[in-house]
């Protein structure tokens, strides 16, 4: 019944930018945290970056802090992911994910999209 779809990823130059997109259903879209979290090909997931239910405060990982940015309009069901200044590392498979829990604290993620590709190459 829920029900996560990405849409957005796409090919990319370094330095450039993408915004993925994010269409929740089947859930209190407004009453759960979000993330986003990639895979790149045979290695293993890395959370991203995650949102409070009410869009109240955001959390990065080191390694997109300052060049991504999360939103969501709960309004739409839907969050964002925009990403700038792009490199080739993050070339991966990016899923938004539903948080167990409004997010104040952490309990995990049960469900996942199928995921958008980025590609970012030159």
């Amino acid at each position: 019944q829920v029900q996560l779809v990405e849409s957005g990823g796409g090919l990319a130059q370094p330095g450039g930018s993408l915004r993925l997109s994010c269409a929740a259903s089947g859930f209190t879209f407004s009453s759960y945290a979000m993330n986003w979290a990639r895979q790149v090909a045979g290695k293993g997931l890395e959370w991203v970056s995650g949102i409070y239910s009410d869009g109240s405060d955001t959390y990065y990982a080191d390694s997109v802090k300052g060049r991504f940015t999360i939103s969501r309009d709960n309004a739409k069901n839907s969050v964002f992911l925009q990403m700038n200044s792009l490199k080739p590392e993050d070339t991966a498979l990016y899923y938004c994910a539903k948080d167990r829990s409004n997010g104040r604290y952490y309990y995990g993620m049960d469900y996942w999209g199928k995921g958008t590709l980025v590609t970012v190459s030159s």
